[in-house]
């Protein structure tokens, strides 16, 4: 969503982005990752919703993306819809060394499809990629889906930082650019630009007198 900014004369983008997945993937140390470039090793399940803003610049705009952690709900398979709403982003989180949490992703597109817009950025992130000596699930079958469902794909590590802020950043970037492209395809948006374009035909064989193109 785009929020008008009147105060400081320009125009504030606040997009609400949700990391779902199962249990133990890594979703809040992403988060924590992200945005204060932190990792806890004794990292607890998530309790009470939690949610971190971080501000992206993109073409010169300044943009908030607040992101949501599942609260520790998916545990309980009880995410609400109260956190899916309003979301125009998200990432499906699973963990490259455990086999049945890449399993689980196609529930949760299920659920974010039940509860969300189709236009919402959807990107599937392989966690834990420092875990290779371990790995159980492959970069291709990552791929794959991806490839299956329409989604963006990417592997990170929020230990050692791979890709994170990338993936984040991505997701990000293509929201604002989904955004852009709804106001340029908006029927304000085209009557605004006809009736600039009709001003700035008739207003300039006027302008050295003074007038706009309205004037009497």
């Amino acid at each position: 969503m785009a929020v008008d900014d009147d105060d400081q004369g320009g125009e504030e983008y606040l997009f609400k982005i949700v990391l779902i997945g199962d249990s133990a993937v890594g979703k809040s140390n992403l988060l924590s990752r992200f945005a204060r470039n932190e990792f806890d090793n004794n990292s607890k399940a998530t309790i009470g919703v939690e949610f971190q803003t971080q501000v992206v610049e993109i073409d010169g705009k300044e943009v908030k993306a607040q992101i949501w952690d599942t609260a520790g709900q998916e545990r309980f398979r009880a995410v609400t819809s109260a956190y899916y709403r309003g979301a125009v982003g998200a990432l499906i989180v699973y963990d490259i060394s455990r086999r049945t949490t890449f399993d689980s992703a196609k529930r949760w597109l299920d659920e974010l499809g039940v509860h969300c817009d189709t236009a919402t950025v959807r990107m599937l992130v392989g966690n834990k990629c420092d875990l290779e000596n371990i790995r159980d699930v492959s970069v291709e079958e990552g791929k794959n889906l991806a490839e299956e469902e329409g989604l963006f794909f990417m592997e990170t590590s929020a230990l050692d930082s791979t890709n994170v802020r990338t993936a984040f950043e991505l997701v990000i970037r293509e929201i604002f650019n989904n955004v852009s492209r709804k106001v340029l395809n908006s029927d304000s948006y085209k009557a605004e630009l006809s009736e600039n374009r009709v001003s700035l035909a008739d207003g300039g064989a006027s302008s050295k007198k003074g007038f706009s193109c309205c004037s009497q």
